[in-house]
């Protein structure tokens, strides 16, 4: 799947994009959870990620819930700060706090699970993945 495998993918899921020197300005401790979505141009597991959750948007939006994006392929150094051996890698942060990393891929319904388990207030809601 190439870059246009899925078009208007950053139009339904409107995420703000951050790079290795804008993060630590967008993850404000403001408590709120936020998932940084690491992602290529040309990534064919990034494109399915993409397709499924466009295939129902709405599961994947959340009222407390702010997303990140960041192409790693232009911002090598966002890869390299976080370890990244693939992508697509969403990382799940609640303020300036780095709850876990969700990669591969998941499935949807895996990634929701994993999301609405950080959201609990339950103590292992530190553990996303």
């Amino acid at each position: 799947m190439g870059d246009n495998a899925v078009p208007g993918f950053f139009d339904a899921f409107p995420m703000r994009a951050v790079t290795s020197s804008t993060l630590d300005a967008a993850l404000s401790d403001d408590g709120r959870l936020r998932i940084l979505f690491l992602w290529g141009r040309d990534c064919p597991n990034c494109d399915i990620a993409k397709a499924q959750m466009l295939e129902s948007p709405a599961r994947f939006q959340w009222p407390d819930v702010a997303w990140l994006h960041d192409n790693v392929y232009d911002d090598r150094a966002m890869a390299t700060r976080f370890g990244l051996h693939g992508i697509p890698t969403f990382m799940v942060f609640r303020g300036t706090a780095k709850l876990g990393r969700i990669s591969p891929w998941p499935g949807g319904d895996n990634f929701i699970a994993a999301i609405e388990r950080a959201l609990a207030p339950s103590p292992d809601a530190r553990n996303p993945a």
